[in-house]
Order: structure tokens, then sequence, then C-alpha cells
């Protein structure tokens, strides 16, 4: 898609991949034309079982959100400068789509590591463990999340069937600091994500009973 000369820079959402411990950034996935609508879900963590009904109002934790959205990829506009674009000329999109399908498999040096375990015996498999990753959408929406879901429709290939044009529909799991902790620089980044919605909501405007058609609460 070529946009006007004058039109303005839109920012793109994605995905920022960091190594937990440093926090350097190991890859950032930008998704090109996200869709016009996000989706979230929070449940809350109430006092469940017996408890609930001594403290009906009180939560154990954060609510657990999901989102999901969607997004298109489209190498047209590289393939139209093949010479500034040689990796789209060669394989279309298969290097952004790997680059989120990454984030679902351990990798191959992972996979290795437990086969060698297992062959000699060891009672305890390691489990391979995943960059952080962060979802970006907007200045005010930077988030530790797992990618839970991924679905992928390829739409258009290039005569070698290179995609060139594919949807995909993400769900993602928000890891707050139940799932974290409050070291882990993730649970860090979860307080700060919580702290500036609390920000937002103060900024909120104050309704009035009377828009409710109240005058007063009952005794």
């Amino acid at each position: 898609m070529t946009g006007f000369p004058r039109s303005p820079r839109l920012t793109r959402a994605g995905l920022v991949l960091i190594e937990p411990g440093s926090g350097a950034v190991r890859r950032i996935v930008a998704l090109q034309y996200a869709a016009e609508t996000l989706t979230r879900r929070l449940s809350a963590q109430a006092v469940e079982g017996e408890g609930a009904r001594a403290h009906p109002l009180r939560l154990t934790g954060p609510a657990v959100e999901t989102i999901t959205f969607e997004a298109e990829l489209d190498a047209t506009d590289q393939l139209e400068f093949p010479d500034s674009n040689a990796a789209a000329v060669e394989t279309g999109l298969f290097p952004a789509l790997a680059a989120l399908e990454s984030m679902l498999h351990p990798t191959v040096a992972q996979l290795e590591r437990q086969g060698a375990q297992r062959r000699s015996g060891s009672f305890e498999i390691t489990p391979a463990e995943t960059p952080l990753a962060l979802f970006v959408w907007s200045r005010s929406r930077v988030v530790p999340v797992r990618l839970a879901e991924l679905s992928i429709t390829e739409e258009f290939f290039d005569p070698a069937l290179n995609p060139i044009r594919a949807r995909v529909s993400l769900t993602l799991r928000v890891l707050s600091v139940a799932d974290l902790g409050f070291d882990h620089r993730g649970g860090g980044l979860f307080m700060a994500y919580l702290q500036g919605k609390e920000a937002l909501a103060a900024r909120a405007a104050a309704g009035q009973l009377g828009e409710l058609g109240l005058g007063g609460l009952p005794a």
C-alpha cells in the first residue's frame, strides 16, 4: 500500500522480544497494517469456594487479560522496489511469518539439549525458556504477553509460491506478577502497565447521579 506523501506517519503495533535477564532486545516484529478492532477480555481473580461468601469484594490478584486482534502483512510495496528489498523478492513473507511462529516453538538448540538429557537418562528435562514478549500498541499499552494462539491465512503468492500477502490472527495472554513474580523484569513491566491504567482511569470524567436518574443513593 502506498500512502499520500503528506499522510501522517502511522505508528505500527508489534511485538518486542527481549532477554528476560538483561532486557536486551532480540527481535522486533512490526505489524504492517493492524486491524481496526482489538478485543480484550478481563477475568477477575476473586476469592473462591467457602471464602467467597465471607469476602465477596476481595481480589486475589490482577485480572487475567487476553488480547485478540488481526493484522495484515503485505510484501507488495517491497516488491515494487526489488533492488532495495532482495529478501522480499527471494522469500516473500516467509521471514515475517517465521518470526511470529518462532514465538511458539523452542529453538532447535533447545530441543537438541532436551534430547541429549533424555538420552542420558536424566529424570528432569529442562523446559525451554522463550524470550520475554512485549506487546506494543501505542505508548499507553506496552505489556508482557505470551503468544497463546496464532492463525495464519496466506492469500496471494508469487510465481515461486512465496506468500506475498497474509492475514494473521493473534491471541495474547497478558503476563502479570501472578505469573512472573515481582522480581522478574516482566513483572516490573506489568506493574508499569497497571500503573498507567490507574493514571488513565484517574483522568476519566466523573459521572453524576443525576445522569442516572437518581437524586441520591437509597439509604
